[in-house]
């Protein structure tokens, strides 16, 4: 089954509104473990506008389920990432004033630099995961940069999803296909929500996790934190 983590950068936002520890995020990250999530993902920003690097230390302490450390693999990261050690890195190729990640990397182009990232980040131990957009001549650089898994960015999959919902995936779909016989694990993520992610995962049954942080906060002010992690959790089977 596709595992769930949870994306937190917008508690900690709504935390930094404010200035103080309202919401607590390291309690959020506990309380989404024990409503069922499999994951928590954070990705800490060098403005440190969301998730602080204070925050990514402390969530190492207490995260028990899998830690997905997200982010542009500058120094600062990867010394951060050697430090916590959590289960995954996933490298994306965001400027430091980009609102939100949106696009994959160009792993023909920059084969070398994650090649060198990927091997820096296998000797602490950490998985390495890229995320990619849905092109399937991204697919063998992606592998022999050493990574061990991509990310499909899924926001074209969910923007034209209502559309024409069999035109938007069929190149994630072939993606996944050559990603998987090239070795590769598949995760996904961005602007998933409770309409497309059901489809995404029927279509591609291959991927081993999701992350999705934006949509689930905003549905967790209508139907609840815990409520809405099993709304997610039953997309998913």
């Amino acid at each position: 089954m596709t595992r769930l983590s949870v994306n937190i950068n917008k508690v900690a936002t709504l935390r930094n509104a404010r200035g103080a520890n309202n919401p607590d995020v390291v309690k959020v990250a506990k309380d989404c473990e024990v409503f069922g999530a499999q994951g928590i993902t954070v990705h800490p920003r060098p403005d440190e506008r969301h998730i602080r690097h204070s925050d990514v230390l402390e969530l190492s302490k207490v995260v028990t389920t899998e830690f997905n450390i997200e982010g542009y693999p500058d120094r600062r990261f990867i010394d951060l990432v050697k430090t916590v050690k959590p289960a995954q890195a996933t490298l994306v190729p965001d400027p430091p004033e980009a609102i939100t990640s949106n696009t994959g990397w160009d792993t023909l182009k920059h084969q070398a630099f994650l090649a060198e990232v990927s091997a820096e980040l296998h000797t602490a131990g950490v998985r390495v995961s890229i995320f990619l957009n849905p092109d399937v001549k991204l697919v063998d650089a992606a592998a022999k940069s050493g990574a061990d898994r991509i990310e499909l960015y899924t926001e074209p999959y969910a923007t034209h999803y209502h559309s024409n919902r069999e035109k938007a995936i069929a190149s994630y779909i072939e993606t996944a296909k050559l990603a998987k016989s090239a070795g590769l694990g598949i995760n996904a993520g961005h602007d998933l929500d409770l309409h497309n992610l059901a489809y995404l995962v029927q279509q591609i049954p291959a991927i081993d996790e999701v992350s999705i942080g934006h949509a689930l906060i905003c549905d967790a002010l209508y139907y609840g934190l815990e409520n809405t992690i099993q709304m997610y959790l039953r997309q998913l089977t």
